[in-house]
């Protein structure tokens, strides 16, 4: 479905991506991994048009989207859920919803009803403004807003940073039944052993390069992988 290959990018005159290749087939979850700075937002913010590419070649659903707007790779079928949620902060979550649906794509169509099914917090909060909501609504709100476009991909950039264990547990929860209908995804997040039981390929990036790729099972049989590049004091993968 997406194929990134040899990303170059940066921010004026510093280069931040290196050569960085990634691809997500239909249906799949895959995460970016890796420290603070390595470049992860950075190769999403590229993928998505918002930072001009030094080199390389994105594709998506067989259509080059290199070089292309923002808003054109949106009408392609990516939906991002950007890193600090940025909902609207005077607009009604409902009035939030409105504002991105689009009829089109997805492996089902996302309505207005349907976001309050899957969140049942956005459904009574509907009339509050998004700077009204606490930082797990906003959250629900981000992801809700992301599906009404119907997106063949969902990027999910920090997906429960900031979050209380219960609403992060409530996130991950919604994102295995994104899953389970089939919705491809990208995440980047902290939570190590979430994404073990989520993803079906992670992809680790250091100071702009991929310097590892494989599955859950890989991951946890080699716990070297995830002490060099992934933690500092944090906690590593569950050997089992």
């Amino acid at each position: 479905m997406l194929r990134v290959e040899g990303l170059q990018a940066g921010y004026g005159e510093a280069q931040v991506l290196f050569g960085i290749d990634l691809d997500v087939d239909a249906g799949e979850v895959v995460t970016l991994l890796g420290r603070n700075g390595m470049g992860k937002t950075t190769t999403i913010s590229a993928i998505f048009g918002l930072l001009p590419l030094k080199a390389g070649r994105i594709t998506f659903d067989g259509k080059d989207l290199t070089g292309r707007p923002p808003f054109v790779i949106a009408q392609h079928g990516l939906g991002l859920v950007p890193e600090g949620r940025q909902v609207f902060p005077t607009l009604s979550v409902e009035e939030n919803l409105i504002a991105t649906a689009a009829a089109r794509f997805g492996p089902a169509q996302w309505t207005l009803d349907r976001v309050y099914d899957f969140f049942p917090r956005l459904r009574e909060r509907r009339a509050n403004l998004g700077s009204q909501l606490s930082g797990g609504e906003q959250q629900m709100l981000a992801i809700g807003r992301a599906l009404m476009t119907n997106p063949k991909l969902l990027v999910l950039d920090e997906a429960t940073e900031g979050l209380a264990p219960l609403i992060r547990a409530e996130i991950w929860g919604c994102l295995q039944r994104l899953k389970s209908e089939g919705q491809s995804i990208i995440v980047i997040d902290k939570s190590i052993h979430a994404l073990l039981k989520l993803a079906d390929r992670h992809v680790l990036i250091e100071k702009g390069r991929v310097v590892w790729r494989g599955s859950s099972q890989a991951l946890k049989a080699d716990h070297s992988i995830a002490d060099r590049y992934l933690h500092v004091g944090g906690e590593a993968p569950a050997a089992h």
